[in-house]
């Protein structure tokens, strides 16, 4: 069910353009993540969450995600966030990711907020 998600959300329908590369969303498996051009990855968080990791600036990242500075020293594109309902469009009730002001910005802007998934 996941998959089939996250494989037909690459719609516009006023996702950014993280959201339609799949950055953000709930896997199992490397092959879960794959949408577009983009060669996203399956964290290792719980749930799993699609993204990339090894960023230097948000640069590195799709448009709508951030360079962020993990609790595990590692660093990773997240999605960005103004509430919690943007984070969980492709996750399920029980693996919510939580919009969070609580990150560090690689890039030092501490103005927005950050889908972090759960551990």
């Amino acid at each position: 069910m996941i998959t089939a998600c996250v494989a037909g959300c690459g719609g516009d329908d006023g996702l950014s353009e993280a959201q339609q590369h799949g950055v953000g969303a709930a896997c199992t498996v490397n092959a879960d993540c794959s949408e577009g051009d983009t060669a996203l990855t399956c964290l290792g968080f719980k749930g799993g969450y699609c993204g990339l990791t090894g960023c230097a600036h948000d640069a590195d990242c799709p448009t709508g995600s951030a360079c962020v500075e993990h609790d595990d020293g590692k660093t990773y594109c997240f999605l960005v966030c103004a509430e919690k309902i943007e984070c969980n469009a492709t996750r399920p009730a029980d693996i919510e990711a939580n919009c969070s002001s609580s990150v560090t910005f690689v890039d030092n802007n501490k103005s927005r907020k950050a889908c972090v998934p759960p551990s």
